[in-house]
């Protein structure tokens, strides 16, 4: 596969290295704000007494005597997406997802935020003493927390296709592909997950969105040059001799 090299927006060469570093950090934030998640998530997960994944969606690693660590991962991840949105912002031009790639991600990292602010309620015998089944009734915040999944699934499925159009209008065919297969997955496992009563398909669905929304930081950052690049000499042939 080929990657998708960044264009340089206009109006940043006045000061190459500085724009250039911050935004390489930018983008290294967004390229590790996917894996980062998922591994707090699946350690949470194997840890925490009483936590079903079937059962239980992640949110809930947020509550109980250890939910603060889920809570710092919800909005380090996310600040962490809007960091590499705002990076994809500085090197897409106005064409396929120049506007909108960015806008999305940014939406996934304002969602994991909102779900780490407004924490959900304890549900279904976790942590462990709280009743089976559902709450009663919802907390505000846990209404309010309820929004945050919703953004954090639609917004990334389309970002898959926004990039997928970018990714084909660049000749990047694998890359297309890969962005367009996983949309499709997240959308067909979290359509699959309510009738199977298993979160676990919802679970699967996210990694796969928050990876690839990863990799395409990662794939931009590949093409923004280091400072030093763009700051050292060129370099001088050297002599042939007849």
């Amino acid at each position: 596969m080929r990657l998708m090299t960044a264009t340089p927006r206009a109006g940043t060469a006045s000061r190459p290295s500085a724009t250039t570093k911050g935004t390489r950090t930018l983008l290294l934030g967004g390229g590790v704000a996917g894996p980062l998640f998922t591994v707090v998530v699946g350690a949470q997960m194997a840890a925490r007494e009483g936590f079903d994944p079937a059962r239980h969606p992640l949110s809930l690693l947020s509550v109980g005597d250890m939910g603060w660590v889920q809570i710092a991962n919800f909005v380090l991840a996310g600040t962490l997406f809007l960091a590499g949105a705002i990076g994809m912002r500085r090197v897409l031009d106005s064409g396929p997802a120049g506007t909108w790639g960015p806008r999305l991600i940014a939406a996934l990292g304002v969602a994991l935020i909102w779900g780490g602010v407004f924490v959900a309620d304890p549900a279904d015998s976790f942590p462990p003493g709280t009743p089976a089944g559902p709450p009663e009734t919802l907390s505000w915040h846990g209404a309010l927390h309820t929004l945050g999944p919703v953004v954090g699934l639609l917004a990334p499925t389309v970002a898959c296709f926004v990039f997928a159009r970018r990714f084909g209008r660049l000749g990047r065919q694998g890359w297309a592909a890969y962005c367009v297969t996983t949309g499709v997955v997240a959308a067909l496992l979290a359509v699959a997950a309510f009738p199977a009563a298993d979160y676990r398909l919802l679970f699967t669905g996210d990694v796969l969105l928050n990876l690839c929304a990863s990799v395409v930081a990662a794939i931009l950052l590949t093409g923004v040059p280091a400072p030093e690049e763009m700051t050292a000499p060129p370099r001088s042939r050297n002599a042939t001799t007849p």
